[in-house]
């Protein structure tokens, strides 16, 4: 099982790898869902991570809020995709929408087309698509190379453990072509109930491990 963590700076980094994270989600501003971190954030943790044979997963995300951009905005996040590549991330974290609630396919296509050579990861953005096109939604996603998608599997104010039937509509209709990575609640309390219903190889969160 991959514990991916969520951090918000470097601080708890190494216990939590030596707790058994398996892989790190870095951002900052978690109480808003996580924002793209410092250059110095960004450089000490993954060069920490990498000389512990660990991966390092990046926030493309330059506010709280909606996942609605500007052209400024996407700016911003094509230059700190670009800037994060060259630190040397193995993936980014990213995602999306327009006005509609559907992905921003333009949008996306230039982000992507950056991040060719990373992992990338659909953030839980995902959620806020209409559940009558999340299914097509994963179909667009799995057509243009994303690795997988971090989502709650409901609003965010619900309890991941109410979830799960949702959550196992993705993955099932997903089918092995990319990978359902639930979030938003997952602890080591809920983990072994979480894991064994859905029948997952990774999980993400903030309490993750022990």
């Amino acid at each position: 099982m991959l514990k991916e963590a969520c951090v918000e700076n470097f601080t708890n980094v190494p216990e939590l790898i030596s707790k058994g994270a398996g892989r790190i989600e870095l951002c900052d501003n978690l109480t808003v869902g996580g924002t793209t971190v410092s250059h110095g954030v960004a450089e000490v943790t993954i060069n920490y991570c990498h000389g512990k044979n660990i991966k390092v997963m990046a926030m493309i995300r330059p506010r709280g809020g909606n996942f609605v951009y500007s052209k400024e905005e996407l700016e911003m996040m094509k230059q700190d995709l670009v800037h994060l590549k060259e630190l040397g991330t193995d993936g980014v974290v990213l995602g999306c929408l327009n006005d509609t609630g559907w992905i921003d396919e333009e949008a996306m296509i230039t982000l992507l087309d950056l991040a060719k050579g990373l992992e990338v990861t659909f953030h839980m953005g995902f959620d806020q698509i209409s559940s009558g096109n999340q299914f097509k939604a994963i179909d667009w996603l799995v057509k243009h190379g994303v690795n997988r998608i971090l989502t709650h599997g409901g609003p965010a104010d619900t309890k991941i453990a109410d979830n799960l039937v949702r959550l196992k509509e993705y993955i099932d209709y997903a089918n092995g072509r990319i990978i359902i990575l639930p979030g938003g609640g997952v602890s080591n309390k809920n983990l072994h109930l979480i894991t064994s219903v859905l029948n997952i190889r990774e999980v993400h969160g903030t309490k993750i491990v022990d």
